[in-house]
């Protein structure tokens, strides 16, 4: 029989190879459990420019965190939305109704199969196709300022162009 020692080895286990997500790794885990919208930064920074007031915008995202398919669009009802914003049905309703007149959301209507009315199914590729026809902007400023980035990182660099 071997000699038994009275301590074993111990083997650490690899780690998974799953590297977590920057967004994981921001929030926690705990959160990130929870899920996540994907809201663009250009969404965001040009909230202005697509014209949308601080309601809609909440509006919207609130949309997007229900849209986890790009096939199946959300249908969350007018209540839930206004319970998750903390104000009453109709300023959903109204701001709905200017988001459709801007063309960035389109209501279609539904019926439950008794054929009483059911929640909105609210269509937002009028808002995906604002944001996206808004990308060459700001593709085009992140140009201009990384131009300008190494003009300043090169000796002389823009008070030689300045004089």
């Amino acid at each position: 029989m071997p000699p038994t020692n009275s301590e074993a080895e111990v083997i650490a286990f690899p780690k998974s190879g799953k590297k977590l997500s920057s967004t994981e790794r921001i929030w926690g885990k705990a959160v990130y459990r929870h899920g996540y919208a994907g809201i663009p930064s250009i969404l965001i920074q040009g909230q202005r420019r697509l014209g949308l007031n601080p309601m809609q915008m909440n509006i919207c995202i609130q949309l997007l965190d229900y849209w986890f398919d790009p096939v199946r669009k959300p249908f969350p009802t007018k209540k839930d939305l206004a319970q998750r914003i903390g104000c009453n049905e109709k300023t959903i309703q109204n701001n709905i109704r200017a988001l459709e007149q801007a063309g960035l959301v389109k209501r279609h209507y539904r019926r439950t199969a008794a054929g009483d009315w059911n929640s909105n199914i609210y269509d937002l590729d009028g808002l995906v196709a604002k944001v996206q026809a808004l990308e060459p902007e700001f593709t085009a400023q992140k140009e201009q300022r990384a131009m300008l980035k190494s003009q300043l990182q090169k000796p002389g660099g823009l008070k030689a162009k300045l004089k």
